[in-house]
């Protein structure tokens, strides 16, 4: 079900996104978005995500376009007493040709075990040049600043 949204939006899966997108020589590996950006570490588990290498207005549409169908999914059940994952399965395809999506076609081009072998890859290159700030780097620089500042303490 990711994999159709990931297409509907981007034209890709989200294996497809990874497998495009993933590169040790870019910054934050190609990643626009990730679980500790924009300063924090990249995380392995950042890199085999598709939608860490989405620009902001394609999150939004896809964010936008997941809460519609739900909303959509919603009234159905709420119609029915029962709905099968078959049912749940066609009800993607349904709102998505509804909505003048493209669907894609089988699994895409690219398996997930490829983008994560890739992107892992990638990951491995990056990671042995990633520069790290630990805390206590953040709070020595904060501290810096207050001082050139003149905002030492005087007690």
């Amino acid at each position: 079900m990711q994999d159709k949204f990931h297409f509907a939006i981007t034209g890709n899966t989200a294996s497809e996104i990874i497998y495009k997108n993933a590169d040790a020589g870019k910054p934050a590996m190609g990643m626009l978005s990730y679980k500790n950006s924009p300063d924090g570490r990249v995380l392995k588990s950042d890199a085999g995500v598709g939608k860490n290498y989405l620009c902001e207005d394609k999150i939004k549409k896809l964010e936008r376009t997941i809460t519609a169908f739900f909303d959509y999914i919603e009234g159905i059940i709420e119609r029915r007493n029962s709905f099968t994952v078959e049912e749940f399965a066609k009800s993607v395809n349904k709102f998505l040709e509804f909505n003048e999506y493209k669907i894609v076609e089988g699994y895409g081009k690219i398996s997930r075990k490829q983008a994560e072998k890739k992107a892992f890859t990638e990951y491995e290159k990056f990671n042995k040049t990633q520069k790290i700030k630990s805390d206590f780097d953040k709070q020595a620089k904060a501290l810096e600043k207050k001082l050139a500042q003149g905002g030492g303490d005087d007690e």
